[in-house]
């Protein structure tokens, strides 16, 4: 059953980093969740600590799957109102 969990967790994890609507710090939050929610489920004996591992881990990932992803010449900028958007540099 273990496999199935990991599985659905790389999933969110993936997934997270798709939204194209959600600022990066959106989509390092969706990963720390999906992470949580996944360690949790994981680990029977200690589900406190499983969440708190997998919410670390996914964090982890998430910041490195946003802090990857090639901005072809944009750089990101920030609103008045706090909004971020990319244009080029």
């Amino acid at each position: 059953m273990k496999p199935a969990f990991l599985a659905l967790a790389a999933a969110a994890l993936t997934l997270s980093a798709c939204m194209e609507t959600a600022t990066p710090e959106q989509k390092v939050m969706t990963s720390a969740a999906a992470g949580a929610a996944a360690g949790a489920l994981i680990d029977n004996d200690n589900r406190l600590q499983g969440a708190a591992i997998g919410g670390v881990l996914g964090t982890v990932a998430g910041a490195a799957m946003v802090n990857s992803t090639p901005r072809n010449g944009q750089c990101l900028y920030r609103d008045s109102y706090g909004r971020e958007y990319y244009a080029p540099c």
